[in-house]
């Protein structure tokens, strides 16, 4: 029992607490953005106030459960499951496709007993592992662990097939921030500088095929006409983004009080609980509020990055950086979305919107950051201890 009890409190002192702290917070602010914005909407909560809130604290333990348990999962058989993870996100992604709910013009939910499952969450954090799970196992052991074109065309194909059956919702919000992450996945992976460059070429020239091809649906268009213009449909496409600008412009520098933005209590921004969230930061915590949380996530971000320095395991390496290429460019995203700089694509902001499937994914992504740095600072534990027993027996 003691010895149990003495390998749980030496895990816990190998976590990065720095990174937990962060997100912690995150999650806190979460609760009460979502209370904010949805206390007042009958719409929404039936004459039940704290609906979300306690929703979302639901959303939140879980997702920390599930943060716990990947820690405390020897860091083997987190390897040995990575294939089974991305098999899974892959099956749930084609169960949309047969049997999912149509939301905003997207079939990218599932129902499953009164509980919604948005698997293309999942996905990301499934294409990210199955990728640097794919070049540890192809480079590891060589002579020099270069990367060729057969390794990246091995990690592109694990990112394809789950790209296709995401295109096919079709999911254009979620198909952005993956193929960014998959970008810098294998820019951290050590992809040579001209693989890049034709990667990148040959996703603008893509991009424009599918802009000038007619493949985009008439919303979508709708939606990138707006960000050009917010003007040309003010009470259509151009309305989220204009009701977005005046929430976070009536905030100015230190908000109007969390459950007093004006915006807010009168329910003028759609989905803002879920993708528009930041909206009640700008409003109702301002300028500095908004720093604090863009701050916040910038932390996350810096801790994943040093984790990923940190260890000398290339799929933790690649892992750690792609989670941070993950939640860099969907805060991004969002954030710009609400500020007008990026069109209006429908993906939430890491620890923060409300939903379980993001919470969900988001948490799962720190359990394996947390289990990559016990890993990697485990050796240099073992040599402190080394070194001091001698000097304890003397």
């Amino acid at each position: 029992m003691s010895t149990t009890r003495e390998r749980a409190l030496v895990r816990l002192g190998r976590l990065d607490w720095i990174l937990m702290a962060a997100v912690l917070v995150l999650c806190a602010l979460s609760a009460l953005l979502v209370w904010s914005a949805t206390a007042h909407r009958e719409s929404l909560t039936h004459g039940d106030a704290t609906a979300y809130l306690r929703h979302q604290l639901v959303n939140i333990t879980i997702g920390l459960a599930l943060l716990l348990i990947v820690v405390a999962t020897d860091h083997r058989w987190v390897r040995i499951a990575t294939p089974a993870v991305y098999l899974m996100s892959l099956v749930g992604l084609a169960l949309v496709l047969v049997a999912g709910e149509t939301i905003n013009g997207s079939r990218s939910w599932l129902n499953l007993g009164g509980l919604s499952i948005q698997p293309s969450e999942f996905a990301k954090l499934a294409v990210v592992v199955g990728m640097a799970l794919v070049l540890a196992e192809r480079t590891e052991g060589r002579w020099r662990a270069r990367v060729g074109a057969g390794d990246v065309v091995a990690m592109l194909l694990v990112a394809a097939v789950p790209a296709v059956l995401i295109i096919l919702q079709p999911d254009l919000g979620t198909m952005l921030v993956l193929t960014l992450t998959v970008f810098g996945v294998l820019a951290a992976a050590g992809t040579p500088r001209r693989w890049l460059g034709a990667l990148a070429a040959g996703g603008v020239l893509a991009t424009a095929l599918v802009v000038t091809g007619g493949l985009l649906k008439q919303y979508q268009i709708h939606r990138f006409m707006a960000f050009t213009d917010p003007t040309l449909d003010p009470r259509g496409a151009g309305y989220n983004v204009q009701q977005a600008r005046i929430a976070i412009g009536d905030g100015g520098l230190f908000g109007q009080g969390l459950f007093h933005g004006t915006q807010t209590r009168a329910g003028f921004v759609p989905e803002q609980h879920t993708d528009f969230i930041f909206t009640v930061v700008g409003e109702e915590l301002g300028l500095v509020g908004a720093m604090v949380v863009i701050g916040l996530l910038l932390l996350v971000l810096w801790r994943a990055l040093r984790i990923a320095a940190l260890t000398n395991d290339l799929y933790g390496r690649v892992a750690a950086a792609g989670i941070a290429c993950w939640f860099g460019f969907q805060a991004f995203q969002n954030i710009g979305m609400c500020l007008g700089i990026m069109p209006v694509t429908g993906v939430p902001l890491p620890f923060l919107s409300y939903g379980g499937s993001s919470m969900f994914a988001s948490l799962l992504a720190v359990g394996l950051l947390q289990n990559i740095h016990a890993r990697a600072i485990a050796p240099a534990a073992v040599r402190r201890a080394a070194i001091a027993r001698p000097l304890v027996a003397r």
